[in-house]
């Protein structure tokens, strides 16, 4: 176990080590910082499609999908951040209780 996370540890240092050691051009070049800026927006996509649609190993589509919905349309809306919470947990609340 402790072996796992000094490997784990050392290759994270090592990944921040060679950013660090990138010249200015490369790091300063459009292309690079364009796909920088894209990289959370897709990874926080791929964690919100994993935990809405699968239980476990297998896919699942429950109320949590519900709930997603609701908040992809208070987005578009331009809800407060707050409001899109609240309003995807009680139509997900609302589907489980009518299920």
């Amino acid at each position: 176990m402790w072996l796992a996370i000094i490997v784990a540890s050392l290759g994270c240092y090592a990944i921040k080590l060679l950013g660090l050691s990138l010249p200015g051009k490369v790091v300063g070049n459009p292309r690079v910082t364009h796909i920088a800026d894209l990289l959370p927006v897709a990874l926080l996509t791929a964690l919100i499609a994993t935990q809405t649609f699968t239980s476990g190993h297998h896919l699942q589509l429950d109320a949590r999908a519900g709930g997603l919905v609701a908040a992809v349309i208070a987005v578009r809306l331009k809800a407060p951040f707050l409001v899109v919470v609240g309003v995807a947990c009680a139509v997900a609340a609302l589907v489980r209780l009518a299920a």
